[in-house]
């Protein structure tokens, strides 16, 4: 392969749901491991990249329709195998896709959901802090950053991704956590030790994962996009939870309440929903909240 050999441009899809308090994402299967939504952006079919995702989606998740954002450019040298035995640089662009579980055809291409959290266990803590990072994930982040102590750096950046020594946890550093993880399995005294940490992903659809997550948990704070995964009606239990799955974090109901009726972003709905205790009354999303508030998110606290 020359400097002159053409890269190849693709498109990777990250397509969430949330069903039963779990945040899902759709995968395929590559060999014995599972993969994103991808294939080739396709030049004289793709007029724009955006109807390039759409047009995968579309193919191979039965999603025709709904939320998409650009999430990221992925073009590493060598993400591909195919480019270490001499092929072109394989560039990717990552999209994120939010829906409801209905939405999608899971019988496309032999498509089905997975849970996110088998992908990165450290970051559920909704039972609390999760068992896994101080009996695997810390041990094995001192050790790393003991044997680089001429590299400060190092030891920085896993404080401040882990939340070590006193540092706050913020749970948007998904991909900055990954990142280290990642790096930590390069080092002899742990290597391969990303392959135990959570399931591995075909590629680098792991990492993308992780920047899809980080990204959707910083944007419910300030942009609507959690009631794309959620039914037109709900109530105010079922919104807590779904915000909770997402953030991998729970949250103070009557604090949340309060939030959410501060914000003008529901309005009732005159209705009520059964339960197993006492009937719930139901809400669903304010459009006009997005011309009155320039944020128009669920606050976090």
């Amino acid at each position: 392969m020359t400097d002159e050999t053409p890269a190849r441009l693709g498109i990777d899809a990250v397509v969430v749901g949330v069903r039963d308090e779990t945040p899902q994402v759709l995968t395929f299967v590559t060999g014995d491991r599972p993969r994103l939504p991808s294939g080739a952006f396709a030049p004289a079919l793709d007029r724009t990249l955006e109807l390039a995702a759409r047009r995968v989606l579309s193919d191979q998740a039965g999603l025709h329709e709904g939320y998409l954002e650009q999430l990221y450019t992925f073009g590493d040298r060598h993400r591909d195998p195919r480019e270490v035995r001499g092929g072109p640089r394989f560039v990717s662009v990552g999209y994120l896709a939010l829906t409801g579980m209905d939405d999608v055809d899971r019988s496309a291409l032999g498509g089905t959901w997975s849970d996110w959290y088998r992908f990165f266990p450290w970051e559920d803590a909704r039972a609390g802090r999760p068992d896994i990072l101080d009996r695997a994930i810390v041990p094995l982040l001192r050790a790393w950053m003991a044997a680089a102590c001429d590299d400060s750096g190092r030891a920085f950046r896993a404080r401040v991704a882990f939340g070590l020594d006193g540092a706050p946890w913020n749970n948007e550093a998904v991909l900055e956590r990954y990142e280290c993880l990642y790096e930590l399995s390069t080092a002899p005294e742990s290597a391969d030790a990303i392959e135990t940490l959570g399931d591995a992903m075909d590629l680098d659809h792991r990492r993308i994962l992780a920047t899809a997550i980080g990204r959707l948990r910083g944007k419910i704070k300030y942009r609507p996009v959690v009631f794309e995964l959620i039914g037109e009606t709900f109530t105010l239990s079922e919104l807590q939870s779904t915000v909770e799955a997402l953030a991998g974090m729970r949250l103070h109901a009557p604090n949340f309440r309060r939030l959410v009726a501060e914000s003008g972003i529901v309005e009732r709905t005159g209705q009520q929903q059964r339960t197993s205790g006492r009937p719930a009354e139901t809400f669903r999303f304010r459009p006009d909240v997005l011309a009155e508030r320039p944020d128009p998110g669920i606050g976090i606290r």
